[in-house]
């Protein structure tokens, strides 16, 4: 990523302030790009091939203002880390099935960035997930604008991130802390893409947070969650739903 994509990325996500590799940059940078950066799986119902290019990407997600799944938005977000003079490692994680399973090795994406000794779990790519990045404590609960988070042991070489519903923590996904290549996410990025198995092909969704709730798009309908109260507006076919993905999200396919 040169200094001039680097200027329009910032831009795209509206960050104005001094690059500065700290943890309030940091969290700042990951709010702004999840307020901005939609969630959204659309390619893949359209036909067009995510590939883990970052030139490829930064002309989606930036230059086209599009969104995109974990593999695409973590890996740019890493770039743009990276060039902003952040210690960064990208990481496979395993998201549950929700039956006490989880998704096979590199199923999902996170970064993990270093600052003064200090390692933080950073993720712009998982839906409803944390606006700020989580600081590697195990079993230290962290309260987030997004709800409570705790980080714990899972086994030799897995820690498992939790968020707090109701009176128990839900299971998110597990994650190592060994630094991965992009490549080791080809195959699980083309399984995501064509598999019947994988959520991401059964159903088009495209999905932006805001201070205090979500606005969601998907084949069927449309879903508004502001503070905590959810509606839900079926969809009357194809051309409400293209509609809709331009007046809400910006985005014309």
């Amino acid at each position: 990523m040169t200094h001039q994509q680097a200027n329009e990325y910032l831009g795209r996500i509206g960050f104005s302030g001094k690059l500065i590799p700290g943890p309030a940059t940091l969290k700042e940078m990951q709010k702004k790009h999840l307020l901005q950066v939609p969630f959204e799986n659309l390619d893949i119902h359209i036909g067009r091939e995510i590939v883990l290019d970052p030139e490829r990407l930064f002309k989606k997600v930036i230059t086209n203002k599009r969104g995109g799944f974990c593999y695409e938005l973590n890996l740019l977000f890493n770039e743009l880390l990276c060039l902003a003079g952040f210690e960064t490692r990208l990481v496979s994680a395993r998201v549950t099935d929700g039956s006490g399973g989880f998704g096979d090795e590199f199923d999902h994406m996170a970064i993990i960035v270093t600052i003064n000794g200090n390692e933080y779990l950073s993720d712009v790519g998982f839906g409803e997930f944390t606006f700020a990045p989580l600081i590697i404590l195990t079993g230290e609960k962290q309260i987030d604008e997004r709800g409570e988070f705790v980080i714990e042991k899972y086994d030799e070489e897995h820690l498992i991130v939790r968020k707090k519903k109701d009176d128990s923590y839900e299971d998110q996904y597990i994650f190592s802390l060994t630094g991965r290549s992009p490549q080791e996410f080809e195959g699980m990025c083309r399984y995501h893409q064509t598999s019947p198995e994988s959520h991401f092909t059964r159903k088009k969704l495209c999905s932006l947070p805001f201070d205090g709730g979500r606005i969601t798009l998907t084949g069927d309908s449309l879903k508004l969650t502001k503070e905590s109260v959810t509606t839900e507006t079926p969809l009357n076919g194809s051309e409400e739903f293209s509609r809709l993905l331009k007046e809400k999200f910006g985005i014309v396919l």
